[in-house]
């Protein structure tokens, strides 16, 4: 496919002509515009969020293989992407280590992934390049445009292109009608995905009957019995209705010094659907109902009393002490939801990542599956692999992935394991994707696609 449109911006009825167009500028977006871009395409980035930098996430990520292999292919800044834990430790309610085993994994942040990318896509210079390098410009390049404040409202099927109809808001708060011409849109717009819904409006984000609350500590403000258990090491602890997992990721500016980086929590904790305790945590501190997410420094006093609350009456000393002392918590509903497959409109819109399904994060997959989704649209669109490899591939992934996220989730919040079987659980969810093996149910209809 090649691209020779003028990138830049572009008014209403003069549309840009063969640059891709993704949709979608956090992780996901920001994977596909810089493969393309050293790949040699043009770029469009369209991203929902009114600001040029999106705003950190707070939230630490298991870098999973094909995480590392993305940034070890594509990424210019030299800047280490992640922090090695080198063991899984499993503690008692009481915060002694019941198992452990010598299993090394590399731990990121969202902030510092995006950061890393993006200076990789439009030359983003922050701190979080100290110890790197801002990447250089070669030849052979793409043009890249990353777009912010603008919402995608429809697509238009016209034949050999797809024309993208999109809000833009500008400074003034004002809106303007846009859109552009595209061979091939990428959507990358996360698991409530707007391109998603234009052509499967019957496919929800279904609520998993449980949250996960998320924080972080600096390393400096931990004790030394939690620096013990989380300092560069991988801690589970299980008990009925209950999951939490604690482990190292840079610091501020993305740091990986030791003593300058965050113990990262993750507490998983049921609230039945309806239920008065998921109405009080999903109720953000200015009284509005959220759905799915309660941002970091949004959460009520009365949400934040009652999970400290039950910190301190359910989990191990040195993860309760997590959770209080986190200053900038924030939930998530946990869901389920995947599409039945990924390209649309004669192959001129294809879904990545969360758009395309969206994991539980047991499965400590859903950025290493955007990476794997993008680096084969740039193998099919190079022509190493053909149509039918890159559905096949990208489709069981997304398959086996979410049915595993559901059926470990479900185990671990709905079910009375031993402690074995979580580890066993977890241990799963670690094959390498290269290794994995596929059910013969994840390869149904995709020769249909």
């Amino acid at each position: 496919m090649a691209t020779n449109g003028v990138n830049g911006n572009h008014s209403k009825g003069n549309a840009a002509v063969e640059d891709i167009v993704i949709v979608g500028g956090s992780l996901g977006g920001l994977f596909a515009g810089v493969a393309l871009k050293y790949h040699g395409y043009n770029t469009i980035i369209l991203e929902r969020t009114p600001q040029f930098l999106l705003e950190n996430q707070g939230a630490g990520i298991v870098a999973g293989g094909d995480t590392i292999k993305f940034f070890e292919k594509y990424d210019r800044s030299e800047k280490p992407c992640a922090v090695p834990s080198f063991k899984r430790i499993y503690l008692n309610q009481k915060g002694d280590i019941i198992h452990e085993e010598v299993n090394r994994q590399n731990m990121t942040s969202w902030d510092l992934a995006y950061y890393l990318l993006r200076a990789n896509y439009d030359r983003v210079d922050s701190a979080y390049l100290e110890g790197g390098k801002l990447p250089e410009v070669r030849d052979g390049d793409g043009k890249v445009d990353y777009r912010y404040g603008c919402t995608v409202t429809s697509l238009e099927d016209e034949g050999e292109y797809v024309t993208v109809h999109f809000k833009r808001k500008l400074e003034d708060d004002s809106e303007v009608e846009n859109s552009l011409k595209t061979k091939l849109l990428i959507a990358a717009d996360g698991p409530s995905s707007t391109i998603r819904a234009l052509f499967e409006p019957e496919i929800e984000r279904e609520f998993a009957g449980y949250c996960v609350i998320r924080g972080t500590v600096p390393e400096t403000e931990a004790s030394q019995e939690a620096l013990d258990v989380f300092r560069e090491r991988f801690c589970f602890f299980h008990a009925p209705g209950i999951q939490n997992l604690t482990y190292t990721i840079a610091g501020k500016n993305g740091d990986t010094t030791p003593g300058n980086r965050l113990l990262n929590f993750v507490w998983y904790a049921n609230f039945p659907e309806g239920s008065e305790e998921l109405e009080k945590i999903m109720t953000d501190k200015d009284g509005r109902r959220r759905r799915i997410t309660i941002p970091p420094g949004m959460i009520s006093w009365d949400a934040w009393e009652l999970l400290k609350s039950k910190a301190v009456e359910r989990l191990p000393p040195q993860m309760a002490e997590m959770a209080h002392k986190s200053k900038t918590p924030f939930v998530q509903a946990i869901t389920d939801v995947i599409s039945p497959k990924n390209l649309y409109m004669s192959d001129k819109v294809v879904l990545v990542g969360d758009a395309l399904a969206g994991f539980r994060p047991h499965t400590v997959a859903s950025t290493s599956q955007a990476a794997f989704d993008v680096m084969s649209v740039a193998d099919w669109l190079d022509g190493k692999i053909d149509r039918t490899q890159f559905v096949k591939q990208v489709m069981q992934y997304a398959r086996l992935i979410q049915y595993r996220g559901k059926y470990i989730g479900n185990r671990s919040q709905f079910e009375s394991r031993e402690v074995r079987e979580y580890i066993d659980d977890r241990n799963m969810m670690s094959i390498p994707r290269w290794d994995l093996e596929y059910p013969e149910w994840t390869q149904k209809g995709l020769d249909s696609i």
